[in-house]
């Protein structure tokens, strides 16, 4: 090899990342603190990337509407207000929408939990006659089991001594998460700030994104890239969606069925289990496991009932309705949606799990036009 500049520059650069891998994996701890405030400092840009890309879904179809309801009228004062406007009224579908959710699920739950405090002694008291029958019936057969006895005076005079006992702990860590919720807040309102700037100025970044390519890449490899970024962000919306389709499909069948079983709070479950469905195949138990608890408080046998109509419901989407409209939506076949969550969540967690399913697709494109390519060259059929 001819040590020119070129390869002196290549070798150079070998040294040095083989140095700082050589010194990450002595000293792991610092490595993943340095890691960790890195990512801390740009997770507000990665935000607003991630808040653009969610936008852009809504932003288009505004922008398409727009343009339709001006029609002939369409001109150059239109299309400078296009941006701006289209852009606000997709912000404020998001936000709206993200505050709606809240406001119906926070009351809900508020109120089911006050009444299961308002009827905490009868239930206590039921439940003790309950098991005394229980222990009685048990008793004639020779078997015994140990007393059992409830109050609402015990009961309260527990709940005393475990604050008393940890109630330090307790003010800490809601000092903790006050103090996280805040810098939560500021992080996201960064990323909001961000994400605007990228939809309002979108055609100029993608162009100067186009040039910089062109610039370090033969032209070959420039046009590769840029078609892999193409087809990258159709798949990603795409994804978008599909996850949205899938999620609104999943509330409705939901909110259908409690109606159809009489099961309370129909319409509060049925939006909260859509909302976490946006998480691949496995959310909807997020919003299961919320909706049982409020049930739960209302009536322990109800909340059996929802579980085995949810766990049958969650049979079909995950099996049935999930493949064919997400995988459909990214042109991935079913088998592979479910292998990509699984795999995808297990490394992951939940970004591997938002992020698999499309991340799987675009490199399931590119291995489907490797191998037709070379058969191609082969003079094989495809």
């Amino acid at each position: 090899m001819d040590l020119n500049k070129k390869n002196m520059k290549r070798i150079a650069l070998l040294i040095a990342f083989g140095l700082l891998l050589y010194w990450g994996l002595n000293h792991p701890g610092q490595a993943g603190q340095m890691l960790s405030t890195v990512f801390s400092i740009f997770l507000p840009f990665l935000l607003g990337g991630c808040l653009a890309f969610l936008l852009n879904v809504i932003l288009r179809p505004v922008e398409r509407g727009w343009r339709r309801a001006w029609g002939k009228r369409y001109g150059p004062r239109q299309k400078r207000a296009q941006r701006p406007v289209c852009l606000l009224v997709s912000t404020l579908l998001l936000v709206g929408v993200v505050f709606a959710i809240f406001f119906i699920v926070v009351p809900a739950l508020k109120d089911s939990v006050v009444n299961f405090v308002s009827l905490l002694p009868s239930r206590l008291t039921h439940l003790e006659h309950w098991w005394n029958n229980l222990a009685g019936f048990l008793e004639a057969h020779s078997i015994q089991l140990p007393e059992f006895s409830l109050n609402s005076a015990e009961l309260q005079n527990n709940i005393t001594s475990f604050l008393s006992k940890y109630g330090e702990d307790f003010l800490n860590t809601t000092i903790g998460i006050t103090s996280s919720i805040f810098s939560l807040v500021v992080n996201l309102v960064l990323a909001l700030a961000f994400s605007l700037y990228l939809l309002a100025q979108k055609e100029t970044l993608t162009g100067q994104a186009k040039k910089v390519v062109r610039a370090l890449f033969s032209e070959k490899w420039a046009h590769w890239i840029t078609d892999v970024a193409r087809m990258t962000n159709r798949t990603f919306s795409n994804f978008v969606t599909g996850q949205l389709t899938e999620a609104v499909i999943l509330g409705t069948l939901c909110f259908l069925g409690m109606l159809i079983f009489r099961l309370p709070y129909a319409g509060v479950i049925s939006v909260l289990v859509g909302f976490t469905a946006l998480i691949p195949i496995f959310g909807a138990f997020i919003g299961v496991g919320i909706g049982a608890f409020l049930i739960l408080l209302v009536s322990p046998i109800k909340a059996l009932w929802f579980i085995l109509f949810f766990v049958i419901l969650q049979q079909l989407e995950g099996n049935l309705i999930y493949p064919r409209v997400v995988g459909k939506s990214v042109g991935l076949p079913g088998i592979w949606v479910l292998a990509a969550v699984t795999v995808g969540g297990n490394a992951f967690g939940l970004a591997g799990m938002l992020l698999a399913v499309p991340l799987c697709s675009v490199l399931y494109t590119l291995a489907r036009q490797g191998v037709n390519a070379r058969l191609a060259r082969k003079g094989l059929s495809s």
